[in-house]
């Protein structure tokens, strides 16, 4: 399932070349391809130096982390001089840090790093960075910056911001609107973050109100059982939002099975199945919030900017940034067709 426990500046305003930052973490001398980060020109879609990727994910057990994984491979083909080192993802975190020292031991160029646990993870991370390895740290986030050369995720704040301001000027002009939340999984740091921004979003809405929460565990089974305690317990509600699509497949079979119509459903992280009912426009369900799983397709484009030397297309800096926090736009039907190709199943 998605998770970051930062929401990072957009573009870090003070990234030091991979070349400096890892001379300063480690008394050994870096590899030279490593130190190649300079006064290079920024990346483009041209055949440059060959570069070998080392990817690093859980496992793919939630249509979110395999859209992850399916996004990394496709950006990779797209460059004939990257070779991608993909591991078996695994949620097990001794098993995961074996396959990044294996990933290590190989000497790969750059590496892509999706951790099952940030915390867990960091110690490898720092031993890559110290082997002369530059590592991307992709959503959840490593707990020391020294652990990592570039960090790219989602906006899990941004999430609960943009839903609660669809959701608010949805209600403008009604009296007493009532919304209700169905949540991720309640101990994560991702879902605290989506609800926050949600809250936050609705105190600029005097006339709207949230009357009950319920979490669920990101799976469609929860998201049916649920949603339809919510529906019980709530006899009439203007809006709903759902922090995940996938267990929102579970949410709209309870929505059905009850015959409840009154409200507007807005779902989290963009599955095409979200999308396809968008689209539709016949259920509840009228936007999703994204956490894009495409961060994965700019974590190659930034790894391989980082094997050769490179800065990126359209900013000044000659290094790529340390920090890169993607938007969460809200799909609707009137945009549903610029973001349908991004939707994972």
């Amino acid at each position: 399932m998605p998770e970051t426990s930062r929401r990072g500046l957009l573009f870090g305003t003070a990234a030091v070349s991979a070349g400096a930052f890892l001379t300063a973490c480690t008394s050994n001398e870096p590899k030279e391809k490593a130190t190649a980060q300079s006064n290079g020109p920024a990346a483009d879609d041209k055949p440059g130096t060959p570069v070998t990727i080392g990817f690093a994910g859980p496992q793919a057990d939630h249509g979110w982390l395999n859209a992850i994984n399916v996004n990394a491979r496709s950006r990779a083909e797209k460059y004939s001089e990257v070779t991608l080192e993909i591991t078996e993802g695994s949620n097990d975190t001794a098993t995961q840090i074996g396959q990044v020292k294996t990933l290590i031991n190989k000497k790969v160029d750059v590496l892509v790093v999706l951790p099952a646990d940030g915390k867990a993870l960091t110690q490898v991370g720092l031993e890559a960075m110290k082997a002369g390895i530059p590592v991307v740290n992709l959503d959840r986030i490593f707990a020391s910056p020294q652990a990592y050369r570039c960090w790219v995720g989602g906006d899990n704040y941004g999430m609960g911001l943009n839903a609660g301001h669809y959701i608010g000027e949805r209600l403008k002009g009604k009296a007493g609107a009532k919304v209700v939340e169905l949540a991720g999984i309640d101990n994560l740091e991702l879902t605290k973050q989506r609800s926050q921004g949600f809250a936050d979003a609705l105190k600029n809405y005097s006339n709207v109100r949230l009357v009950a929460r319920q979490a669920a565990d990101f799976t469609v089974e929860s998201g049916q059982a649920k949603m339809a305690q919510l529906l019980q317990a709530q006899k009439q509600f203007d809006a709903l939002w759902n922090h995940d699509d996938d267990q929102g497949v579970g949410a709209l079979r309870a929505i059905q099975q009850a015959g409840r119509d009154e409200f507007v459903m807005v779902g989290g992280a963009g599955a095409k199945s979200a999308m396809d009912a968008i689209k539709a426009d016949n259920s509840v369900l009228k936007a999703t919030v994204l956490y894009p799983p495409t961060m994965a397709a700019s974590a190659i484009d930034l790894a391989r900017a980082l094997g050769q030397g490179k800065g990126v297309a359209g900013l000044s800096e000659m290094e790529i940034p340390t920090s890169l926090t993607l938007y969460s736009a809200v799909v609707t039907k009137d945009n549903v067709d610029q973001y349908l190709p991004t939707g994972f199943s």
